[in-house]
């Protein structure tokens, strides 16, 4: 479903961009001021990411955590702005299933279970398959749904992905989980007492504390982010200090929709600040993959 309401943004972008254009040259302005002026409609979102980025430079982000300098804030914003075009204009409406599952027909070694996190699909994670699949890694990239409800909605998808790999390879797999996905993963941990069915769990970007953007939250799920909410008290409560070192979560003070920064952090977690980096842009950082890579191995 998400895919094809992304495509009809996408779309309707590119028809008021070609209608400004048009009615701009009409007008009698020069051509380059009207692909100028469409190229500004395309890229709307930008002005939504430096409010964004505006908020998160104006917070904390928390004790020992260093406050993103201008610049720092400038490159992390640039870079969401053409690492969203990547993904919400191309991969996610347009190549969403571009990529197959992998799984071996004979059990080789430790598989992955990719989770994305809000209003994304698993397009989301397309770079990430392909050098899998060239690896010889096998792994499953599942879509959450519904897109719009409540997060221990999730848990089912999880464990019949997480079933399939450990059949498949006979071994426990690496979850790897940007933003909300994340939240989902801990709450199929409490709800299946997953901790034995897997080998670690990487987080990206994810409000394992909630985040100053679901103030404004209105879906179910988004309201599950909400700072000191109910629903996060209760999933923190239910977790054991065992269940929290299979984690390592990775998170930025650049990042524009989890801040302060440190609600990415989990207590008892291995924690990693990531500078100068972004929100969605942060799930392709190198180090990140590099990561997994090694872990795919031991």
């Amino acid at each position: 479903m998400l895919a094809w309401i992304q495509r009809i943004w996408v779309v309707c972008l590119l028809l008021a961009s070609g209608t400004v254009a048009i009615w701009v040259v009409g007008s009698g302005a020069p051509l380059w001021v009207a692909l100028l002026i469409a190229g500004l409609v395309v890229n709307i979102h930008a002005i939504g990411l430096a409010i964004e980025f505006m908020w998160l430079g104006s917070v904390h982000p928390g004790p020992k955590i260093p406050r993103p300098s201008a610049a720092a804030l400038f490159a992390a914003w640039w870079g969401e702005v053409v690492t969203g075009l990547r993904v919400f204009a191309w991969r996610q409406p347009f190549r969403s299933n571009a990529e197959s599952d992998a799984l071996p027909t004979t059990p080789n070694r430790r598989g992955v279970l990719f989770v994305h996190g809000f209003v994304c699909n698993r397009g989301l994670w397309n770079p990430w398959m392909q050098q899998l699949r060239r690896n010889g890694t096998p792994f499953i990239a599942i879509n959450l749904e519904p897109v719009f409800g409540h997060i221990d909605r999730y848990v089912q998808g999880i464990d019949v992905a997480i079933a399939r790999l450990e059949l498949a390879t006979q071994c426990p797999p690496i979850i790897v989980a940007h933003s909300m996905g994340g939240l989902a993963v801990r709450a199929w941990l409490r709800d299946c007492a997953g901790d034995h069915r897997v080998h670690s769990v990487i987080t990206i970007g994810t409000p394992h504390a909630g985040t100053l953007m679901a103030r404004f939250a209105l879906s179910a799920n988004t309201r599950q982010m909400r700072e000191g909410n109910h629903w996060l008290r209760a999933l923190a409560a239910s977790e054991s200090r065992e269940r929290r070192s299979l984690f390592t979560c990775y998170f930025g003070h650049c990042d524009n929709i989890v801040f302060p920064a440190r609600n990415g952090m989990l207590e008892g977690a291995t924690n990693h600040h990531v500078p100068r980096v972004a929100h969605v842009d942060l799930a392709f950082h190198r180090p990140i993959f590099d990561d997994l890579l090694a872990r795919t191995t031991r």
